[in-house]
Parts: structure tokens; C-alpha cells; sequence
């Protein structure tokens, strides 16, 4: 027996994919016929169930991966594949808060709430109204967002929290934010940032060397899908390339002495004489 109010994934012979609410009385519409929710509701989980038509669909149980792709949006998301990573670099967890502007329609905020569960707490920022109305929304749809504050402020004008346990800017121009973002958060604490261009990436890099920050690296996440067909493996025609470049840093006050005990080659040496002349510059 599925509990009425349950979402549910139904799956078509042909591939078609689609999330419901069981909802007492209600019969689902489509070109394979009709389908009660009072008949899925007396199934199991795994289970096939016959349209009006006749055709089998397979009733499955969600995933936060079903959950990411269903939701209502107005604005891209960002990819499952990075929203993962994005959650175990902040250390998303319970008993953690973590602070993200930029919610957009709530793909990263539903995700960190996930993680977070009921003794964690996420702080979420959107300066417009129409974003954080639409990301609580889907917080509801989800089942999720309990733990989730959503302020509707321009971070620009500060953060809703402090002494966060990691932070998480999904902005366009995140180096104007960052003097914001060391006010919202503990020594010590991750910091993330998603950006889709070269130019913006070295923007704030710029930014992360004028300040108390470590520990910085710039990734790109690629997946790629392969044909599960044992006898013919090989990679799938398509793939997921390029969605964009995740910076993470740590806030770290630095150690003049610990700096100059790190390994240098002549590569590193010239780089840090290069850095040193340029933040020279920008003090004169």
C-alpha cells in the first residue's frame, strides 16, 4: 500500500517519465489511457499497473534526483550531478547550517534541505520576491523545506545569519559579496561559488586573493552515460559537458610563515612574485 499524499514516479514501457500525488479520487490522463490513483494507492512500490488502454506502467518510489527534475522553474537550475558535489564539499549534514544566496527555484535549496534534515538548518537569500515564492513552492511540493528559511534580501546589504557552518553563492558577480559572505560565517568555514564562465572564474579569484581565504580550487564536472548493454558497451552518443565551474575555498586567515614553508618550484616562486606584485598594486 503507497500512503495517499505520496508522490510517485510513473514510468511507460516507452520511456516516459512522470511524478504524481496520490490523491484520493483522482484518475491521471494520458496517451496511454487512465489511470486511478485509488488502484496505484493499493500497490506496492516496483509494481506495473494497467492503464484503461491496457498498458503496463511501472510505479516507483522518488528520489531527490526525481525531485530535482520536477520541479517548477523560471530560472536554470543547477545539474544534479553538480547539486551533489556542491553538498558533500559544504559538508551539508545534520545539525549544519548552511547559507546560499541566489536561490533561484530552489533546485540546490531542496537538495541542502535534504541533506540537512531536521536538526540542520538552511538559510536561503533571493533579492526577487517572485524566485523565493516560487523556491518555497517547490520546497512544499517536495515534502521538504521545514529546516529552510528563504529571506528575500540583496546580499549586497549582508547575509541573514552568522557564524555559518559554509556558504554557497550562486550570483553573477560573487566578488563583490565576499567582504558580506566572511560576515555570515565561522573561521574555518567551505565556501562555494558556480559560475559559467573563464572570465567570472578569474574575476573571483582575484577577489579570494585580496582575503583571508585558502585552500582554493576551480573544478569542472563532466558525466558521461554509457550504453548498458552488456555484450556492446560503450559511451553513450550524448553527454552532460560543460554546466559550469565550482570554486571552493576555505575561510582561512593566512600565516606568512606557514606560506613560506610550502613547497615552491621555480613555476610556483614566479607565480607568487607575479601575485604579489599584483596585490601590491591594488594597495597603492
Amino acid at each position: 500500500m503507497i500512503p495517499y499524499g505520496s508522490l510517485v514516479l510513473c514510468v511507460t514501457p516507452k520511456g516516459k517519465r512522470s511524478l504524481k500525488r496520490l490523491v484520493s479520487g483522482e484518475v491521471w490522463h494520458s496517451q496511454d489511457g487512465t489511470l486511478a490513483a485509488d488502484d496505484v494507492a493499493k500497490a506496492s512500490f516496483g509494481d506495473c499497473i494497467t492503464t484503461s488502454l491496457g498498458r503496463p506502467v511501472q510505479i516507483l518510489a522518488v528520489t531527490l534526483q526525481d525531485l530535482l527534475k520536477g520541479i517548477k522553474r523560471q530560472t536554470q537550475i543547477i545539474y544534479p550531478k553538480d547539486v551533489a558535489y556542491i553538498c558533500l564539499r559544504l559538508g551539508a549534514g545534520p545539525g549544519r547550517t548552511i547559507c546560499e544566496a541566489g536561490c533561484g527555484s530552489g533546485g540546490l535549496t531542496l537538495a541542502l534541505s535534504w541533506f540537512c534534515g531536521p536538526t540542520g538548518r538552511v538559510v536561503s537569500h533571493d533579492a526577487r520576491e517572485e524566485f523565493a515564492k516560487l523556491a518555497r513552492r517547490n520546497l512544499d511540493w517536495a515534502g521538504q523545506g521545514s529546516n529552510v528559511e528563504i529571506h528575500v534580501q540583496d546580499v549586497a546589504n549582508g547575509f541573514c545569519v552568522t557564524e555559518a557552518d559554509a556558504l554557497f553563492l550562486d550570483v553573477r558577480t560573487p566578488w563583490e559579496y565576499l567582504d558580506q559572505a566572511l560576515a555570515a560565517i565561522r573561521p574555518g568555514a567551505t565556501l562555494g561559488f558556480l559560475l559559467p564562465t573563464v572570465v567570472q572564474v578569474s574575476e573571483l579569484l582575484k577577489g579570494l586573493e585580496r582575503g583571508p581565504f585558502d585552500h582554493i580550487e576551480v573544478q569542472e564536472l563532466l558525466l558521461r552515460d554509457w550504453k548498458p548493454l552488456a555484450d556492446r558497451l560503450r559511451p553513450a552518443d550524448r553527454m552532460i559537458a560543460h554546466t559550469g565551474f565550482l570554486v571552493f575555498c576555505r575561510h582561512q586567515i593566512r600565516n606568512r610563515e606557514f606560506d613560506e614553508l610550502r613547497p615552491k618550484g621555480t613555476r610556483e616562486r614566479k607565480q607568487q612574485a607575479a601575485l604579489e606584485e599584483r596585490l601590491g598594486l591594488l594597495d597603492e
